[in-house]
């Protein structure tokens, strides 16, 4: 990840793009810098982390191959000072939908007035299950909204449609980390038969149905003690991810009944290494579940806890993935269905080059138009100025008194300073998280 550019950057009619992407999490970050790669191929994208409780630490970013010593840690409006309009060609925004929608009304405030102005793009990381139209309608606004298959284009317009809003900028493409090789069995002399356990910070959220699925992971170990089962986990302890964690496996992990065998273990890393050597993954709702299904790796979507919208193994409903603990346990694979891989974007051929087209479209003379995001002062005047103003932005999208950009000439010590203080707050707001608030919670059910 390059530093920031120089005066000198390259003026708009040269290529690749100029790229800014916004991030506020480990998973989000990496969706968007695949994003930004897919739809601007050979651009060196400038990276900003959007500071905030599930600011990813070094090693989250690492994980997800990212250089953390190349980005910048910025607030909402110090992000819209330093996004330019003549800075970027494309404004990539990989975060929650209150963080777009007022980013979008502060990049509004913030290019009013420029003869041109960046793109802006934005979309989901993953399967969108819960929330659907109040995600979409703070994402709206935004020039390009990626839609991650045929199935969520369809939703996206119906959303947008049924407020009367435009819905031109939905676009179908696909997930940006559907990669990797084919999947190929490997000989038992080369390394033993895997079985993945894909686990979610969120889901389930109950101490004992987390406990009930590292228990059948476990189980599952000891009735095949030739396999190797490992518990892919997203983050350890005191880190967050784009869901927060209050209960890590980790924690529960010694209350297994009889401990973890030997054949059982918590593995982290990049999950499409992972993939490299799974023969089987299993998890409740992980997207994790689509990037083995690309690679054609055995793919069960858990049914022990129910088929529950809660959950989000609703979504693959149809599928052919569907399965209990049991079947795993009795020699069950799971087959998907063509017709459903077919709208759910996992076949990637392609998928992205209606995009490439939108952008270059939006970038062409005379530019695209002004920003225009659905939620207003007039539409949404309840539930608007609430959002912007926890994202350092008035009503009107100007930065808060106290919030705009720092100093150019603000010291080291004084930079450090403020990072050893922000640390020990999110530190404190973690352990309120993990340690506190499960607490409290048991109390009361006493």
């Amino acid at each position: 990840m390059p530093s920031a550019p120089s005066s000198s950057a390259p003026s708009r009619t040269e290529s690749p793009p100029r790229v800014a992407v916004l991030a506020d999490s480990d998973t989000r970050w990496k969706w968007g810098a695949l994003t930004a790669h897919r739809l601007a191929p050979g651009a060196r994208p400038d990276g900003f982390l959007l500071r905030g409780r599930a600011t990813p630490t070094p090693r989250q970013l690492a994980e997800v191959g990212v250089d953390w010593t190349r980005l910048t840690e910025v607030t909402g409006p110090e992000f819209a000072a330093a996004a330019a309009p003549d800075r970027y060609d494309v404004v990539l925004l990989a975060c929650v939908g209150g963080a777009v929608q007022a980013l979008l009304h502060g990049l509004a405030h913030a290019w009013r007035g420029a003869p041109r102005r960046p793109a802006v793009v934005t979309g989901y990381v993953g399967v969108v299950y819960e929330k659907l139209a109040d995600g979409l309608l703070l994402r709206h606004g935004a020039d390009v909204v990626l839609a991650n298959s045929r199935h969520d284009a369809d939703r996206f317009r119906a959303v947008y449609e049924g407020v009367g809003a435009d819905a031109g900028s939905v676009v179908e493409c696909a997930l940006p980390f559907l990669e990797g090789a084919p999947y190929e069995p490997a000989a038992p002399e080369v390394r033993p038969y895997t079985v993945v356990f894909a686990a979610q910070p969120s889901v389930p959220d109950r101490r004992e149905d987390r406990l009930y699925l590292l228990e059948r992971a476990a189980r599952h170990a000891r009735l095949h003690p030739r396999r190797e089962v490992l518990v892919k986990l997203r983050s350890r302890p005191g880190e967050h991810t784009t869901h927060i964690e209050e209960l890590p496996y980790q924690r529960l992990a010694s209350r297994v009944t009889g401990g973890l065998p030997a054949n059982c273990r918590l593995v982290y890393g990049n999950m499409g290494e992972v993939l490299d050597r799974t023969d089987l993954l299993v998890t409740v709702s992980s997207t994790a579940a689509l990037e083995a299904l690309h690679r054609g790796v055995p793919t069960a979507v858990l049914t022990d806890l129910g088929i529950r919208e809660q959950l989000g193994n609703h979504h693959f409903l149809g599928s052919g993935c569907l399965a209990s603990w049991d079947r795993l346990d009795a020699g069950h694979l799971p087959k998907p269905e063509p017709e459903w891989l077919a709208r759910q974007g996992v076949d990637t051929e392609g998928a992205f080059e209606a995009a490439r087209q939108r952008v270059a479209g939006l970038l062409a003379p005379p530019g695209p138009p002004p920003l225009a995001p659905y939620y207003t002062a007039e539409t949404a005047p309840g539930y608007l100025p609430g959002i912007l103003a926890r994202h350092g932005f008035d009503p009107r999208g100007r930065p808060l008194p106290g919030r705009a950009a720092r100093p150019a000439g603000e010291g080291a010590l004084r930079r450090a300073a403020r990072g050893v203080l922000r640390d020990a707050a999110r530190g404190a707001y973690r352990h309120g998280v993990q340690r506190v608030a499960p607490v409290i919670r048991r109390m009361g059910d006493l």
